[in-house]
């Protein structure tokens, strides 16, 4: 596939670099979530990129190319400026909801205000928060009851680049749609909300969002509806690009400076194929350093989920439930323990690990994959994990890497935080 005179770094941002370059050329009232969630449309992307910082966009649901003649609905306030790091392709965005400032300036108010849990003890933010990439520290979430869920908050770093949502449902498709699983869920409660009703009038009742509604959705006469709530928060969601690590400094910036020559060598292991013992490339790939991947004019995809052998109740390769994977929603034998590949952006601050928090740190999830799985069952376990022996200072360089991709501008930047910090 690759010619000799490739160098080693270029091959491993191939399909990375590919990706930017196919980018490169080309009022709801519902009563219910579920009649929500029967006016939420499918995705149909469609963008252009500039390839490098920023990609100034009007409309996702078709291309956005200054030439392309196609005429563009509605984007509020004439658009939004991704701010794109280098290498990142534009992420996919449903047609029926394009990014604009002001919807993501809703969003992030929405995304932050207590007022959307039943008890105004909550908001999405207790759960993804910012200092943490967007995860937080518990090994399963914990909702405003107190009610303890079974799985771990998952960071949202990059997330508009997910097809499918949460650990394990291939048909949480959307954030739009994801929204209102922790509104209004019940098994297990987490903001826990009993009503549409009460929570647009609660949210209608609020000067400030009287304001931001109107510029976020102009022309509308009620803009204040379960609709427009989840339109803004999953905007908000989309704007989360994390992308400019000590990694992408030396990566694509060609700082030398910004790795150790611990990390550098922990990036050969991770990021190539180099050595034959470590294929974490192969569900960790960039630029999100995860397989549940897609930007924007790529042809659909089907959603990869992995088994990676961390538990055997029965001698199968049985997962306890309700923790079963993909399983749990097909109840098929071979979906057993199958869940989503997490991002590795930021996996410094994202402690507990796996699904469940049952592994506590960096070096214990390496010692899980050199063993092929701490529970592996033949026919079961992904069979890209087999057991292999790794040195301590082998497994120091891997985490030396692992660090470097934390994003502290990320983690740290005012368009990202508490609007509501500065009104107090």
């Amino acid at each position: 596939m690759y010619s000799g005179t490739i160098d080693r770094r270029t091959k491993a941002a191939w399909p990375w670099l590919l990706a930017a370059c196919v980018a490169a050329a080309c009022g709801g009232d519902a009563e219910s979530p579920l009649e929500a969630d029967a006016m939420i449309d499918a995705a149909l992307p469609g963008t252009c990129d500039d390839g490098h910082s920023h990609s100034h966009s009007h409309s996702h649901g078709s291309s956005n190319c200054a030439d392309s003649g196609v005429a563009m609905p509605d984007a509020g306030d004439g658009g939004y400026d991704w701010q794109l790091p280098r290498g990142f392709p534009e992420p996919p965005v449903p047609a029926d909801n394009p990014m604009t400032e002001s919807k993501v300036e809703l969003g992030r108010h929405l995304f932050y205000d207590k007022r959307l849990s039943d008890n105004q003890t909550q908001s999405c933010a207790s759960c993804h928060k910012q200092e943490r990439a967007f995860a937080d520290e518990l090994a399963v979430g914990l909702g405003s009851t107190g009610q303890p869920h079974t799985r771990g908050s998952m960071s949202l770093a990059n997330v508009a680049y997910s097809p499918t949502l949460t650990w394990a449902n291939p048909l949480m498709t959307t954030l739009e749609k994801q929204a209102r699983v922790p509104l209004f869920g019940d098994a297990p409660v987490e903001l826990g909300l009993k009503s549409i009703m009460q929570l647009e009038a609660r949210i209608g009742a609020i000067p400030r969002y009287q304001e931001l509604f109107a510029m976020a959705f102009p022309g509308e006469a009620q803009p204040v509806t379960m609709l427009n709530i989840e339109r803004a928060i999953a905007s908000f969601e989309r704007s989360l690009i994390s992308g400019n690590s000590a990694f992408d400094r030396y990566y694509l910036g060609g700082d030398e400076s910004a790795l150790s020559e611990s990390a550098k060598r922990g990036m050969v292991f991770v990021t190539t194929n180099e050595d034959h013992r470590f294929e974490c490339n192969h569900c960790h790939s960039q630029p999100t350093f995860s397989d549940h991947y897609s930007y924007a004019g790529q042809p659909e995809q089907l959603p990869q989920y992995h088994q990676t052998g961390l538990y055997d109740i029965d001698g199968r390769g049985g997962y306890p439930a309700p923790n079963t994977g993909t399983h749990e929603l097909t109840e098929k034998p071979s979906d057993m323990g199958m869940f989503k590949a997490p991002t590795l952006r930021n996996i410094a601050l994202t402690a507990p690990y796996m699904h469940d928090g049952s592994i506590a740190t960096l070096s214990e999830v390496i010692d899980h994959y050199a063993k092929g799985g701490r529970a592996r069952v033949r026919g079961r376990t992904d069979p890209l994990l087999q057991p292999v022996l790794i040195t301590e200072q082998e497994k120091a360089d891997i985490i030396a890497f692992l660090e470097s991709l934390t994003d502290q501008e990320f983690i740290t930047n005012p368009k990202f935080s508490d609007p509501w910090q500065s009104s107090k």
